[in-house]
């Protein structure tokens, strides 16, 4: 189970995904997932103001440069990308607390770490980094030239 309940355990999720989203404090971030609000607040307390959970953005589309998901169920994680797409700029970056037990390459094609790989691909995701934290598995994927193929359409 993901749970970030603990300081030192929040504090390396949170390390992991500033460093792997590179978010500054002058990007806007939208957060998404269960345990979303507990990753809003430590944002808050090292000063990121421009973050917001995903129920409280009153910003229009596509005015964010962060996408930052934490839930336990791989469905529940592929509905809060779904729900975060729209609000992410064509250059966005996600990072993703996944659970420990949800394997990012997975072990057959039914497995929730290639839902979650399936579901970043088709919303124009790469995924570029994870690393392996106390409470599960952080993942970064980056949306690069999704501006071309919009212009294009």
């Amino acid at each position: 189970m993901v749970q970030l309940h603990s300081v030192p355990d929040q504090t390396q999720v949170l390390d992991t995904m500033i460093r792997l989203t590179r978010l500054s404090l002058l990007q806007r971030a939208i957060i998404a997932g269960h345990d979303g609000m507990e990753l809003y607040l430590g944002l808050r307390r090292r000063g990121f103001m421009r973050v917001a959970p995903l129920s409280m953005s009153r910003m229009r589309k596509r005015q964010h440069a962060i996408g930052l998901v934490a839930d336990r169920d791989p469905a529940a994680i592929e509905a809060a990308l779904g729900e975060l797409s729209p609000f992410l700029g064509a250059q966005a970056t996600v990072a993703i607390l996944l659970d420990s037990a949800t394997s990012v390459g997975g072990h057959g094609v039914g497995s929730p770490g290639v839902e979650v790989r399936t579901k970043l691909q088709e919303m124009g995701f790469q995924i570029e980094a994870g690393v392996r934290c106390h409470q599960g598995f952080v993942l970064s994927a980056c949306r690069r030239g999704s501006s071309r193929i919009e212009r294009a359409a």
